[in-house]
């Protein structure tokens, strides 16, 4: 059997964890202000379109 004791991704060389966290709040913000862009059109729509 293949021994498991060691995760793979932990110890693969050209990790870059500070690349990866950047991208990560990038997403987080498009997240957010995407979020916050459709609830902005929805209510426009609400007030204008009715």
């Amino acid at each position: 059997m293949a021994d498991h004791s060691e995760v793979a991704y932990t110890t693969a060389d050209g990790n870059d964890y500070a690349e990866h966290e950047a991208t990560y709040e990038g997403f987080i913000k498009l997240v957010k202000y995407g979020s916050a862009s459709v609830a902005l059109i929805l209510i426009l729509m609400a007030i204008f379109l009715t």
